[in-house]
């Protein structure tokens, strides 16, 4: 089941949404899918690219460590690059923590997610 959630999870998500968090508990993976996509500004003047990210969720709405590119596509310089990656791992960790709903930090904790970071065009 955890590894249909992870899947569900990260097909789920196109990351391009701006917008505040949920106070509530989160209680179902697309739930999870956008909140993480209100956390997702794409820098400026980048297009075509797109970084995806691995991690893995604590019970307690938290990382569990850093996230890590595992393909990155951006269109630009090497300052460029920098600059979309450090923007999608800087997105993803000022989202922490969320609140989860027993059942899903229970389904979710420990699972490895992959998630793709979308320029805006």
């Amino acid at each position: 089941m955890k590894l249909l959630v992870a899947c569900a999870m990260a097909g789920a998500l196109l990351l391009s949404q701006v917008g505040p968090l949920s106070a509530e508990p989160l209680r179902t993976v697309g739930e999870v899918s956008d909140a993480l996509g209100r956390c997702w500004t794409p820098p400026a003047g980048i297009k075509d690219s797109f970084v995806t990210l691995k991690f893995a969720f604590r019970a307690n709405g938290t990382l569990m460590g850093p996230p890590q590119p595992t393909a990155i596509r951006v269109s630009g310089d090497e300052a460029q690059r920098k600059t979309f990656v450090a923007a999608a791992t800087a997105a993803l960790e000022g989202c922490m923590p969320l609140e989860f709903s027993q059942e899903v930090a229970d389904e979710i904790a420990g699972v490895v997610f992959t998630l793709r970071f979308n320029s805006a065009e």
